[in-house]
């Protein structure tokens, strides 16, 4: 097995030199290692850093961020490439207290050169540089210590290929007349991690809203939302408060006394003690709201099936003419938003966004048109 250039940070002084070698670096690439099994948010267990040359691993358990680790991932250091970048975005906001800026996920910049809309690492790199990746260290106990030679190979790995794919793909990218989409993208990624969220759109990810009255649905809403809240508040799995189904059945439900709230399935009495008298005041003020939600529509109906199909295949035309899948143009939610805004009397005002917006918002709202113009 081939030695590859790793060192091993785990003291300031280290640190201190390793921002000191990237500083000036043209392109920086960075992954992460993380535990998140008892907890919602996730447990900072290595930070991979590279410059395609050399690779760098940091240990969160033993350090603390610095100035000069926030500068290297800050907008004047060089630019950073992470694959696949949700969660580290998550991992290294919450360790080094900043975003990593500029940013460009490598996953999406493939997504942007073929019709692969989530091509894993290890592909892209078979793929991209012919070479062959061992998986096996993929669910290692990261936060264990000293970490075996094979995992910090494993960990080595994730970031050393990731200059070289990249100056492929920015080649192929500015061919194809397409960096600037990615560089929309990839700002919108932190501009999202960024912003407040208050959850309070989180009830409609669940499929069977739809089954909820009016009532019920503001009711589902104020229980969703205190979820999202809570779970990040006391860093514990969401569903140790309650799953999906459960905060489904109060909304259904409706209760208005504890006794009632016991009766729902599988909500715990450790929940019910502790937080029945918060569950029973959220359903009452959606009982009481004059102003309660629209009701989610139905994706069983007809006319539902229908549009949706039409909008679909406006957007799969698109998407082969461009030689990408159609889920990096529009995902099933995108296009289920213009006929929940269609049905709200919106859909002038919705929008796919940036590039995609400018491809596609005219072409959706005239299929819309035309269905409403046939019933």
């Amino acid at each position: 097995m081939q030695a590859l250039p790793i060192t091993w940070v785990d003291n300031e002084a280290a640190l201190d030199k390793c921002c000191e070698a990237l500083a000036q670096c043209e392109v920086l690439a960075v992954d992460t290692e993380f535990r998140r099994e008892t907890t919602f948010h996730a447990i900072p267990a290595l930070v991979q850093l590279s410059d395609g040359e050399h690779v760098w691993l940091i240990d969160p358990l033993a350090l603390e961020t610095s100035e000069p680790l926030q500068r290297l991932f800050g907008r004047e250091g060089p630019l950073k490439l992470i694959h696949a970048c949700s969660e580290d975005l998550e991992v290294l906001q919450q360790w080094v207290g900043v975003l990593p800026e500029p940013l460009i996920d490598t996953q999406h910049a493939q997504a942007l050169c073929s019709d692969n809309a989530a091509m894993g690492y290890q592909r892209l790199v078979a793929e991209r540089l012919d070479i062959e990746l061992e998986k096996d260290a993929t669910r290692s106990d990261w936060l264990a210590r000293p970490l075996s030679e094979r995992q910090c190979r494993y960990a080595a790995l994730d970031v050393l290929y990731l200059p070289r794919i990249w100056a492929q793909q920015r080649q192929q990218l500015e061919t194809l007349g397409r960096l600037e989409w990615l560089e929309s993208d990839c700002q919108r990624l932190i501009d999202t991690a960024r912003e407040h969220d208050d959850y309070a759109d989180y009830f409609r990810r669940n499929r069977n809203a739809w089954k909820l009255s009016p009532v019920a649905l503001a009711a589902y809403q104020r229980l969703c939302q205190w979820r999202e809240q809570q779970a990040r508040a006391r860093d514990i799995p969401r569903n140790w408060l309650a799953a999906d189904r459960v905060l489904l059945a109060i909304a259904e439900k409706m209760p208005r006394h504890k006794a009632e709230l016991a009766a729902v399935d599988e909500l715990r009495p450790a929940v019910i003690k502790r937080d029945g008298a918060t569950l029973l005041a959220l359903v009452a003020d959606a009982r009481d709201d004059t102003t309660p939600l629209p009701g989610v529509l139905s994706p069983v109906t007809p006319h539902y099936r229908s549009l949706l199909k039409r909008l679909k295949g406006a957007v799969q035309r698109r998407a082969e003419a461009l030689g990408i899948s159609p889920e990096v143009l529009a995902s099933r939610r995108d296009i289920e938003r213009f006929i929940q805004a269609d049905n709200d009397g919106s859909v002038a005002q919705t929008s796919l966004g940036s590039w995609r917006g400018e491809l596609l918002d005219a072409e959706l709202r005239q299929v819309i048109q035309q269905d409403n113009a046939h019933d």
